[in-house]
């Protein structure tokens, strides 16, 4: 059996549970073949605005399975579970926050891994689109459902030539103009934020667009998402922070279903 990878931290946001464009089974075999101290659920990992439209019937059984796996994942390594909520899960703030057991279910986290501060957030409140025009926002998902399911057919016509998956529309995305500025202004606005409060970095999602740089001598840390590009953030033992992709992933630790996994179902 390979050995399984152990991480310091890892960041996950936006799964959106409950939709149908959720990679839920990729995510789930990504933690299972891996342990860490952390993990950082980092909004928009339940998608509370289409389980409104939709009702429960969007709700299956992997979608449970993702929990179960995180409930083992505290019971056989004692990994500290923190919850920050977003804006699609924002039925969350009337419990936050709220820590119990090894859970916490917060607004916004920060924490300190070697003598460097960093500040978490999903990013929706960075984002004037979603805090003052929500009509918009709502309309832009309606854009972006339609988005994915072009996304679902390409890569449906890929597999069957026998080709990996390839994020069409983060694709379309980076041809956009506007779009490109949205991303680029909404880095730049956390980076100001976590610069002016004396933070080291700032991690966030959102945006649905993985990133690990710096600005102004900040580190932008994005996780990106389970719906498009299928990410997450990871910090070693040594403190340093990669993006790992889970079709390079998926190359090392083949997705044929793991004793975690099993164990969960």
């Amino acid at each position: 059996m390979q050995q399984r990878t152990h991480y310091r931290t890892i960041v996950l946001s936006d799964i959106h549970l409950g939709t149908t464009h959720s990679k839920t089974d990729e995510v789930c075999h990504f933690l299972s073949n891996v342990d860490c101290d952390r993990l950082i659920l980092n909004g928009d990992i339940i998608d509370g605005w289409h389980l409104k439209k939709s009702g429960t019937k969007r709700w299956q059984a992997k979608h449970t399975r993702f929990f179960k796996i995180l409930m083992k994942m505290m019971e056989n390594n004692n990994t500290e579970l923190i919850y920050v909520k977003g804006n699609h899960d924002d039925f969350l703030e009337a419990l936050t926050p709220l820590t119990f057991s090894n859970i916490h279910i917060v607004r916004d986290y920060e924490f300190v891994s070697h003598n460097k501060r960093y500040f978490v957030t999903h990013g929706d409140l960075f984002d004037r689109v979603t805090t003052q025009m929500k009509w918009l926002a709502k309309l832009g998902d309606m854009g972006y459902t339609i988005l994915l399911a072009l996304n679902s057919f390409y890569n449906k016509y890929r597999a069957r030539k026998g080709k990996p998956y390839y994020s069409f529309s983060q694709h379309v995305k980076q041809k956009v103009k506007s779009a490109v500025n949205y991303i680029s202004d909404f880095e730049h606005t956390l980076s100001e934020f976590a610069h002016a409060r004396k933070y080291d970095g700032i991690i966030c999602g959102h945006i649905h667009h993985p990133a690990n740089t710096t600005y102004n001598g900040i580190r932008y840390l994005n996780s990106g998402d389970w719906v498009e590009t299928l990410s997450a953030l990871t910090e070693d033992e040594n403190g340093k922070w990669d993006i790992v992709y889970y079709t390079d992933f998926v190359s090392q630790y083949p997705d044929n279903t793991s004793a975690l996994l099993n164990k969960a179902s």
